[in-house]
């Protein structure tokens, strides 16, 4: 097993905190490999053979790499948000001498997993400056455990182990300080300006996740497993950039690649994609649209390449539970390491039809990778992602598929090693 791709991927992890961070590193891995920063404020300048990328509002992030002649549009995306708690603006909530933090639910997340846990807080922060339409924005991390939730003792709900709801705006405010004699006296905010190198009178507003400070690692027998936070959707984004990276149109080895490749890095996909920075948005057939009038191409040479394009949607899947098999379709049930999974649903809310899924089988067969598929019970109602909402607004053919984990939407996932590696190859191969 290559160890590169869950090295990579556990790197990412660690580095992408917040929507914000993830952009970030992803952006630091792509300057490396020598693509140009574009804006997109500016007028676009792209010659064939180059490679570019750049950020919409910061959480959601583009590259592409441009083809020495005309072909098709390969697209691969992901989704670069999380579920997890957010900080709410004038955030302290003091309890009998405690000092708390004032959360909202971001996402699907699986609360009763967040307790007991030492949480740190990421994202950005807008500074005070003398243009009001130019605030200084910061990205900061916390990365030290700053927070906690603490359950309530068994003495105290002796109930606790047949289920507990927990109220959002009641059992997940986390624990951060005492505030002891000094009762008025400020704590998150100081905090923050600290972590953002500012002073506390500077801070206009903020974007603030708060995440499981705990790294991922290795466990098993074999180390066969991956135990981490944010697996969903770190893990199609870590696939994302192997992939675009492994396109290297001066390598002289290779054939000339023709078309356009790319990777689209969405933000709030787990709060529905509609916003101006969500796959719900027009901002990526805009970005498209550019990228083809920056070549010369008209609008009818755009029209024809969308319509022969194709998207890889990519975002995790359901394994089948070792203790709950039952949960799973009785013919169709991905396990870990069992390779790429192909997601499937009559109600389309996973993209994808007869042909799209021969594409990507045939391009697993060819290149060795192994793949399963995922289809819901017939009486239980699945999920979605990116595919469905993409392609109504870019009507090209699409496929979903993703790495299989245990546990989505926990504070900490659990994922097969090898379907790292099969996430990565499949990218790869797909955008060659």
């Amino acid at each position: 097993m290559d160890n590169r791709a869950v090295s990579d991927l556990l790197d990412l992890i660690g580095k992408g905190t917040s929507p914000y961070h993830v952009v970030a590193a992803a952006a630091n891995r792509l300057e490396s490999a020598e693509f140009r920063r574009l804006d997109l404020r500016d007028k676009w300048k792209i010659r064939r053979g180059g490679a570019y990328y750049f950020n919409v509002f910061g959480s959601t992030f583009v590259a592409f790499r441009v083809g020495d002649v005309d072909g098709p549009i390969r697209l691969a995306t992901a989704h670069t948000d999380f579920p997890c708690l957010r900080v709410k603006p004038a955030p302290e909530v003091r309890t009998h001498g405690y000092g708390k933090v004032n959360i909202e639910v971001y996402g699907g997340m699986i609360r009763e997993s967040w307790l007991d846990r030492p949480l740190a807080i990421a994202g950005k922060v807008a500074l005070r400056t003398a243009d009001p339409f130019s605030p200084d924005v910061r990205l900061v991390d916390t990365n030290r455990p700053l927070l906690t939730i603490p359950r309530l003792a068994i003495h105290m709900n002796p109930a606790v182990n047949k289920g507990v709801e927990l109220n959002p705006q009641k059992d997940m405010l986390p624990l951060m300080t005492m505030t002891g004699k000094q009762a008025d006296e400020a704590y998150f905010l100081p905090c923050l300006a600290e972590a953002a190198d500012c002073q506390a009178d500077d801070i206009l507003s903020y974007d603030l996740t708060v995440y499981p400070w705990e790294t991922g690692c290795l466990c098993g027998a074999k180390n066969e497993f991956i135990s981490s936070p944010r697996l969903d959707n770190l893990t199609s984004v870590a696939a994302c950039l192997a992939g675009i990276l492994d396109v290297d149109t001066n390598d002289a080895s290779k054939e000339a690649l023709s078309g356009l490749r790319m990777i689209a890095l969405f933000d709030n996909e787990e709060v529905g994609s509609r916003t101006k920075q969500g796959a719900a948005s027009l901002v990526l057939p805009q970005i498209l649209r550019r990228i083809y009038r920056a070549l010369g191409c008209d609008d009818e040479t755009f029209d024809r390449q969308i319509a022969g394009g194709f998207c890889l949607s990519l975002d995790v899947a359901h394994a089948l539970h070792p203790n709950a098999p039952e949960k799973n379709d009785v013919t169709n049930f991905p396990v870990l390491n069992g390779g790429v999974v192909l997601k499937t649903a009559c109600s389309q809310s996973y993209a994808g039809d007869a042909e799209a899924v021969a594409v990507i089988r045939s391009l697993c067969d060819v290149n060795g990778i192994p793949c399963q598929q995922f289809v819901n019970r017939s009486d239980m109602r699945g999920g979605s992602t990116l595919g469905s909402i993409l392609s109504a607004n870019l009507p090209m053919r699409t496929m979903d598929a993703g790495a299989p984990i245990l546990a989505m939407h926990s504070a900490r996932e659990t994922m097969g090693c090898s379907d790292q590696n099969a996430m990565d190859a499949l990218v790869k191969a797909f955008l060659r």
